[in-house]
């Protein structure tokens, strides 16, 4: 049982319900009141909506301030910086203070038992370092910097990817919502014609009935592809690093449907000079060259310059004396080989690394610029040859089925065309999209200004 408001007949010529005598007499102030509500109430719902909407620029900006994975992976540049702390750092002199033949468990000392005399011994070594071993030190802390900072640029290549592609989703999602709600909308026209035709007696209930299911499963689609959309934009919110969703969050942006600007030959060029993980690769091999370096210097001997300062004293004399001491490592046996020979194989897996990873980006390279020459030859393709016919072949039916020259079966199907029509379209509108996007990821242009 429903309820509404009261229904105004038309009054008879000359008079005037009571009920119409009070919607007449309202006073005009308060209507104008009412109106600058009723504004005030859309422009503030329209703020909101506004706040709520997200450029895609503004998804990655606070995806790239809150994603965790992005925020670790920024303290390996920390941890790179305080090694370089570490490498810089001197080694420590060593003291050494001692003490020989004192009178502690009661041993006295006299000409007659000569068991002294008492001796103290205070002595300090200072390592010299040789082959320049805090030089290198310090450029393969450097070094080690440099590739945790484009280990950083990686992660934020992957977590843009990962924006943009959610980003479309959502973009997708909505067309989708937006289609279905159409097909409803044309539907529930349909049944409402029908029921006026069953009314004047030009249509029977069975197709009445089987209007209204038609018009029930396009309902169905409309929730279904309202809860792909909630779940897409959950899922961005997600990768933007929020923790409580918001239900009114939509995105600003409209599809990405420009042309590729970067030439097609350009694409894998640039990849190779603005990539992270290559890069990464190239900067680590740069690093083993610099641990090479080091390795060898390490295998230099260092010295050892000793002083000591040394007081005796027995029957009443005393007496003080200073040594000088050298000393260093004989290389007889570990002259630091297996370093040496660590760091050159690093160098050349390095090397093999990078012969890979250079083969794997022309491989995704390629497959990028296809997928968007097959994305834009489809999305054309569809715009100037599908759309207008489905939407043509729609119509027409519909208004045939309207004057009774067509059956509602055909009426359906000529509706389910278009629906399919319009939902490759927009998956081919999507796919064209995440092309260009994916053309931007794999040539490193998402990052070559970080």
């Amino acid at each position: 049982m429903g309820f509404g408001l009261p229904k105004v007949h038309p009054p008879r010529r000359g008079k005037i319900s009571p009920f119409q005598a009070r919607v007449i007499s309202f006073p005009s102030p308060h209507a104008e009141d009412v109106k600058q509500i009723i504004l005030s109430v859309g422009l503030l719902s329209a703020a909101i909506a506004s706040a709520q909407s997200v450029k895609l620029d503004q998804a990655i900006q606070e995806a790239i301030t809150k994603n965790l994975d992005l925020a670790a992976e920024r303290l390996n540049i920390s941890v790179a910086e305080t090694r370089e702390i570490t490498a810089r750092l001197r080694p420590n002199p060593v003291l050494t203070v001692s003490g020989q033949s004192l009178n502690l468990i009661g041993a006295n000392y006299s000409p007659a038992t000569p068991l002294g005399p008492n001796q103290l011994n205070i002595h300090t070594d200072f390592p010299i370092e040789r082959g320049h071993k805090r030089e290198e030190r310090v450029a393969v802390a450097k070094e080690e910097k440099s590739l945790a900072e484009l280990g950083v640029r990686e992660v934020m290549r992957q977590v843009i990817a990962g924006v943009q592609s959610a980003y479309v989703d959502v973009q997708q999602a909505k067309e989708s919502v937006k289609l279905a709600q159409a097909n409803l909308l044309s539907l529930n026209a349909v049944v409402a014609a029908n029921e006026a035709r069953l009314q004047s007696g030009d249509l029977a209930q069975v197709e009445l009935d089987r209007s209204r299911v038609a018009a029930l499963q396009y309902r169905t689609a409309v929730l279904q592809a309202e809860l792909q959309r909630d779940q897409a934009k959950t899922q961005l919110q997600q990768l933007m690093g929020r923790r409580q969703k918001s239900p009114d969050f939509d995105v600003a942006d409209q599809m990405r449907r420009e042309a590729l600007a970067t030439p097609t030959t350009e694409v894998a060029r640039l990849a190779l000079t603005r990539r992270p993980d290559y890069l990464a690769y190239q900067q680590t091999q740069v690093r083993s060259r610099a641990d090479l370096r080091l390795q060898l210097a390490n295998g230099k001997v260092d010295y050892i310059i000793g002083t000591e300062f040394t007081r005796q004293s027995a029957w009443g004399i005393s007496g003080n004396s200073v040594g000088l001491y050298f000393s260093m490592p004989l290389r007889v046996f570990n002259k630091n080989q297996g370093e040496i020979a660590r760091a050159q194989r690093e160098i050349a897996l390095a090397g093999a690394r990078i012969g890979a990873t250079e083969a794997a980006i022309q491989s995704e390279v390629e497959k990028a610029l296809r997928q968007y020459t097959v994305s834009r030859a489809l999305l054309l393709g569809l715009e100037n040859d599908l759309l207008a016919k489905a939407k043509s072949v729609r119509d027409a039916t519909e208004y045939s089925y309207r004057r009774g020259e067509a059956s509602l079966v055909e009426f359906l199907d000529a509706q389910r065309a278009f629906n399919d029509a319009m939902q490759t379209y927009n998956e081919a509108s999507a796919s064209y999209a995440r092309s260009l996007y994916l053309i931007d990821t794999v040539s490193g242009a998402t990052v070559s200004g970080s």
